[in-house]
């Protein structure tokens, strides 16, 4: 739905910007008229998809330093388990998935932090 509603604002302020090129006098248009539509496209782009991601990367990457032992957590691949164990130079960690399965993990496969979200489900019904 977004990329269908972006192509279509694109495509209207290309037509804009080909319209307010001056014609009448067989005059060329400037080089900053002439790349105005490439700059606008730059700009969408950069507001809708490139910044939006990067808030997100930033947001998770803050996640996965806060990480501590006791925490409950779901690995990309949908493994829920609790972190026992993690080694301070490295990016490994060990997650228990039950009372006697422990798997190690890289930091970068930890999805969410679930501990997390069930405390700000508390403060919202306290409120």
């Amino acid at each position: 739905m977004k990329l269908s509603a972006l192509l279509v604002t694109l495509s209207s302020i290309a037509a804009l910007a080909q319209d307010a090129a001056p014609a009448a006098n067989g005059e060329q248009p400037s080089a900053i008229a002439s790349f105005l539509p490439l700059i606008l496209l730059f700009v969408v782009m950069w507001l809708f998809f490139i910044r939006p991601k990067q808030k997100e990367m930033k947001q998770m990457d803050a996640m996965r330093k806060a990480l501590k032992k006791g925490d409950k957590v779901m690995t990309a691949a949908g493994i829920i388990g609790t972190v026992t164990a993690m080694e301070e130079g490295s990016s490994t960690i060990t997650v228990r998935t039950a009372s006697t399965t422990l798997i190690d993990f890289d930091k970068s496969a930890i999805l969410r932090v679930l501990n997390a979200e069930a405390k700000a489900d508390d403060k919202k019904e306290v409120k």
